[in-house]
């Protein structure tokens, strides 16, 4: 003889389950595992686009000078944002 749940006994169950301090340790480790692997897949990225950035002769000099040069336009259009300045 097979029995099934009724949704109310269901609903009850679940109830219960989610005050279960077992499931709340159960939650933080599947969740601190979810974030390892999650760590694992952007540093694999990672690798895959350094490498080709290193194939296509991109150093860190070259990012680096790219960024001052960025960061220098970015200064001189602060004038642009700031209340002082009047445009003639």
């Amino acid at each position: 003889m097979k029995s099934e749940l009724d949704d109310e006994v269901v609903e009850q169950e679940i109830s219960v389950l989610k005050e279960s301090p077992f499931v709340a340790l159960a939650r933080k480790e599947q969740r601190a595992k979810y974030q390892k692997r999650q760590r694992l897949y952007i540093l694999r990225h990672l690798e895959r686009r350094g490498r080709e950035l290193h194939e296509a002769g991109v150093t860190m000099e070259i990012l680096s000078e790219q960024m001052r040069r960025e960061r220098e336009a970015w200064d001189d259009d602060d004038a642009l944002f700031n209340p002082a300045y009047e445009m003639k």
